[in-house]
């Protein structure tokens, strides 16, 4: 689905304001954008995003989410700390994550501020620091505008068209007809060679990003490790696999550039002073997808760098996620199942069992992870307990239903996006709906963006045969992907719902017909966009 922005045309078809920190080794500026307005940019970027919204690809898991929010909010502090992420900036654009089911190591940076990651990419790191290296390189990317000066050298292709054909190429998985078909045409192939991010533009997301990784406090090493690694793979003739490397190939003088900036402590003696990770303060959340307030427990009861003990987990999670193939799926179950077999593996094996539909193995491996884990990532293991006792198939025991409760109160309480969700789900699983309902009510007020949230409080509703409000909460995770016309669909359903369900919430039915004028009129101004070019 997600490709990177720079690469999308390129692959074969077939997804606290602070002074800056003085760098000596720093590149040149590579100037203003005197095209296309942050506001141009945005718009472009959100009709890109909208559509990814609705690829089958686009994955939101909640864990995976919030473990990449450990990441991404103290690079982008950061960021903003050093000067790279501007007041304007920071406000205007959408700083938002999206996650890829592809297995391919890839990684994407698109027009106003939206960025993702492939589940292949977190599948293929080791730690924290390497997925992190490739956040805070996209990131630069985009605070440093390379994204609007190349839209801005297109003079000859309007930003629709360019926005079509990268809405193309993350089409060429899937359709290779419809993938040619949007970037036919002279105008758009002429564009479609240009479209790179150049030579300068690379080496300044390099030097931008190194800093910006560690002055959020991360280890440098990250960044060269995750080079060495693309480097190998290129070495052994990439096959598709590592698509990230035609979109940003690697030379050897970025190689040497980035090991330069490691002195024998291995800490970036060039990257200045370090945020204070533990005061850090989220962006605010303009946005759907990831860009949600970070956790304060569950994930850590501050906002602290994740534990080295977390990233294999989540790079378990995110490789099982990816497969579709049983082969593998087996393998993994086979390898986990060894007496030596270590946490990541044994997580490996337990969600492979899951997708397998092998529920009581699976349970059997969750709580055999739980009682072997580390401390510090135990609520990981509880988490993955919880979402295999809860699949369908599984005939829960007395025992395994009260541990369930006690676990789904637990995460109630919890503040993280992961555990609030999957304890809506366990509530409705033990029949105990009313506390969710209220959690998720406190949620979306305050992150009205979040599809997923809404899609659960709905699922809640229905099964406290609230109809009404059920309908609504739809319509608003219609309105969280920027599918209007399927909100409004939605909310004229509820319109017309029997008149004995619409009276008995007369407060919902006012601000149904509220929201049904207010979603109109979004969706007017959608398509009047569309018919501007922008």
């Amino acid at each position: 689905m997600v490709v990177l922005l720079a690469a999308a045309l390129a692959m074969p078809l077939g997804p606290l304001r602070a002074q800056p920190v003085s760098e000596p080794s720093a590149l040149p500026s590579l100037g203003d954008v005197d095209g296309m307005s942050v506001a141009e940019e945005r718009r472009l970027g959100d009709r890109i995003a909208r559509d990814i919204y609705r690829d089958p690809d686009y994955l939101d898991d909640p864990l995976l989410g919030d473990y990449l929010q450990r990441l991404w909010q103290p690079l982008l502090t950061a960021a903003r700390a050093r000067g790279e992420i501007t007041p304007e900036l920071a406000e205007r654009m959408a700083w938002e994550l999206m996650i890829s089911r592809d297995r391919r190591v890839n990684a994407f940076a698109l027009p106003g501020g939206y960025f993702g990651v492939h589940l292949g990419l977190i599948a293929v790191t080791d730690t924290s620091a390497e997925l992190a290296s490739v956040l805070a390189h996209e990131l630069s990317h985009v605070s440093q505008r390379h994204i609007a000066r190349m839209l801005t050298r297109q003079d000859k292709a309007a930003p629709w068209i360019i926005g079509a054909m990268i809405l193309g190429a993350l089409a060429a998985r899937n359709n290779v007809d419809v993938a040619n078909a949007a970037i036919a045409g002279s105008q758009a192939v002429a564009a479609q060679t240009q479209l790179n991010f150049s030579r300068d533009m690379e080496r300044e997301a390099d030097r931008v990003g190194f800093s910006v990784l560690t002055g959020a406090g991360f280890e440098g090493e990250g960044f060269v490790s995750m080079f060495e690694k693309l480097q190998q793979a290129s070495r052994l003739n990439d096959d598709g696999s590592f698509p990230y490397l035609r979109s940003h190939p690697l030379s050897s003088e970025r190689m040497a550039d980035m090991k330069a900036r490691l002195p024998m402590g291995g800490l970036a003696a060039s990257a200045g002073p370090r945020v204070p990770v533990a005061s850090v303060s989220a962006l605010p959340s303009t946005g759907a997808g990831l860009n949600l307030a970070l956790p304060r427990t569950g994930l850590g009861t501050a906002l602290t760098l994740p534990p080295v003990t977390l990233h294999p987990l989540m790079a378990a999670r995110a490789r099982v996620l990816a497969e579709n193939g049983p082969d593998r799926l087996r393998a993994w179950l086979a390898s986990g199942q060894s007496e030596k077999a270590s946490p990541g593996e044994r997580y490996a094996a337990a969600w492979a069992a899951h997708r397998l539909g092998q529920s009581a193995l699976a349970v059997r491996l969750a709580q055999r992870l739980r009682e072997d884990v580390a401390p510090e990532v135990a609520w990981v293991a509880d988490a993955l307990w919880m979402e295999v006792v809860m699949a369908p198939a599984h005939q829960r025991t007395p025992a395994q239903l009260a541990e369930l409760a006690r676990l789904r109160d637990q995460a109630l309480a919890a503040g993280d996006r992961g555990s609030l969700l999957l304890g809506a789900q366990a509530a409705m699983a033990t029949a105990a709906p009313r506390p969710a309902a209220s959690r998720l009510q406190t949620w979306v007020v305050n992150h009205p963006r979040d599809a997923l949230a809404w899609q659960t409080l709905s699922a809640v509703y229905r099964t406290q045969g609230q109809t009404l409000r059920a309908v609504r909460a739809e319509a608003e995770a219609h309105v969280a992907m920027r599918d209007y016309s399927g909100a409004l669909e939605r909310l004229r359903a509820a319109q017309a719902l029997p008149v004995a369900q619409r009276s008995a919430d007369p407060v919902e039915l006012a601000v149904v017909d509220a929201r049904t004028r207010e979603v109109q009129a979004l969706l007017r101004q959608a398509e009047q966009a569309e018919r501007d070019g922008l």
